[in-house]
């Protein structure tokens, strides 16, 4: 993306309705992440003007210091990094939504850190990648059911991260999988849990996500083009 962050919303709000027709989904089911990592504050308040209102952050030091110059009440930040379990007491307090809990270790210390119910997701390493965070399927569903005996826990659906393919058709099948988990998962009919979210697709390939099933999508070159800022400089823990 090389226009300005409205112009690349527009573009990104067409391509999601287009998306949405052809799998005869409403476009409004989708609701758009824009990822915000090394994206400076000025940035950010582009984007607000633009009618994004709901934020994803990778470091919660990071988003510490950007929360707290954002006073919109209507504005909702979500963690989409790996969270550290030393982080989820200052987690549960910054963001609306974890996308990315993948034990249950992290999940105990979650609703042991909650004052109240905090809303989560289940991140699952579908293809099962070495070099990826998440919980593989048959483990996903067993952190489901230990969840569910969480009382500051809801769990609202699964996130994944396909494979990096250069064709954005090649993760369909993976796509497909997700949403075929959540169903399973949703079968059981365990006490608070409602698997009603599925967080995959981003820049490359979030059109294919919606039409197998993504309820939010994680966008950041598409909106704010390529970041200008080496990642080196990002803080390195979460």
């Amino acid at each position: 993306m090389t226009g300005t962050i409205s112009e690349n919303l527009l573009n990104i709000h067409d391509r999601i309705a287009k998306a949405a027709k052809r799998a005869g989904r409403d476009p409004g089911e989708v609701t758009i992440i824009a990822v915000t990592k090394m994206v400076e504050p000025k940035r950010i308040k582009e984007a607000i003007s633009a009618g994004i209102r709901v934020f994803g952050e990778n470091y919660v030091q990071e988003a510490q210091e950007k929360i707290g110059k954002f006073k919109e009440k209507n504005l909702k930040w979500h963690f989409i990094g790996h969270l550290q379990k030393n982080k989820a007491k200052l987690a549960v307090e910054l963001f609306d939504l974890m996308h990315a809990v993948d034990s249950v270790e992290l999940a105990q210390e979650l609703n042991k850190r909650s004052k109240e119910p905090v809303d989560i997701l289940i991140e699952v390493n579908i293809a099962k990648e070495n070099t990826k965070a998440g919980i593989d399927p048959e483990g996903a569903v067993k952190l489901a059911r230990a969840i569910s005996a969480m009382p500051n826990l809801k769990l609202r659906g699964l996130m994944a991260i396909p494979p990096s393919f250069e064709e954005p058709e090649s993760s369909r099948p993976y796509f497909a999988m997700v949403r075929r988990l959540a169903e399973r998962i949703n079968k059981e009919k365990l006490p608070g849990v409602y698997m009603r979210e599925l967080s995959m697709g981003m820049s490359n390939d979030f059109e294919v996500a919606i039409e197998e099933g993504a309820t939010m999508v994680r966008l950041g070159t598409a909106i704010f083009g390529t970041r200008m800022v080496s990642e080196k400089k990002a803080v390195k823990s979460a």
